[in-house]
């Protein structure tokens, strides 16, 4: 054992990203004395700007909008205490299909290594024991999502590092319970063609596939504050309309497929560190 503090980094597409599926451990992890280290890809510039104007609409100012989500993303770093936020700053590349993926400087054509050899770097730093990002998929299908699974994978190659390695997933059960509560909530969903409803029933996986299933019911008003935080978002962040007490019952477990590991814990688990403590 050495004096370095145990050290978890996060690498997510998007500000915003770090709460709705990682703020609980963010936050759990931070209580209890581990460093935690979030890397955040892009910019976010093709979210909402003010008063909800959608990108591609007259008086979406994509300057504007990063520095404010970049503002967002640090009040939502105080409030997980996240001990270190990483910003790569590549341009957003907006949900797939929109013509931003075939921006020049879109995080979507960035070079792999490219994007790889500077979060590499970073974990050189850091030396995380732990690193979360997406699968292969980037969990829905999100072009910025899939890109920062692709670079974390790779830049985990480049280096002498053994972390154990988790992406983030869902239980195919609260999948089915998010349908549930968005008809609860008065969501006017539309019926998905059937190509859509076929990659729909494909995200998360089933519950025994799940290897890690963390408690952070006990930190899941940070994780509501910390959403809370990108206000400018918040039309897209159906979890805020459940109001804090709502959101504490539902989103108290954080799920993960822990994929790479080098200290032999049991599996399932409920801890990102067993077997590192």
């Amino acid at each position: 054992m050495t004096d370095r503090p145990l050290t978890l980094m996060a690498v997510h597409a998007h500000p915003d990203d770090e709460a709705t599926g990682t703020g609980g451990v963010l936050a759990r992890y931070a209580a209890e004395g581990i460093r935690t280290v979030l890397v955040t890809c892009t910019d976010g510039a093709c979210g909402d700007g003010p008063g909800g104007v959608k990108p591609g609409d007259p008086g979406h100012d994509s300057a504007a909008v990063a520095l404010m989500r970049r503002q967002e993303l640090q009040a939502s770093c105080d409030v997980l205490k996240i001990s270190d936020l990483e910003m790569l700053d590549y341009a957003d590349s907006g949900m797939a299909g929109w013509p931003s993926n075939d921006a020049p400087g879109a995080f979507w054509q960035t070079p792999v290594q490219e994007g790889a050899a500077r979060l590499a770097e970073l974990m050189r730093h850091y030396r995380p024991d732990v690193v979360v990002t997406y699968d292969e998929n980037g969990f829905y299908g999100h072009p910025d999502h899939i890109q920062a699974h692709r670079i974390t994978m790779a830049a985990l190659e480049m280096t002498t590092l053994s972390p154990k390695v988790y992406w983030t997933t869902m239980p195919r059960s609260m999948m089915r319970r998010f349908g549930e509560l968005m008809s609860e909530f008065g969501e006017d969903m539309p019926e998905p063609d059937p190509a859509e409803a076929a990659a729909l029933a494909e995200i998360g996986l089933p519950d025994d596939e799940i290897t890690t299933w963390v408690d952070t019911t006990a930190f899941s008003g940070q994780k509501f504050d910390a959403l809370a935080a990108h206000a400018s978002q918040g039309e897209n962040i159906f979890f805020l309309r459940m109001g804090k007490e709502r959101f504490g019952e539902l989103m108290g477990m954080e799920t993960f497929l822990r994929v790479q590991d080098t200290t032999g814990a049991a599996t399932p688990e409920n801890d990102l560190f067993a077997g590192l403590r």
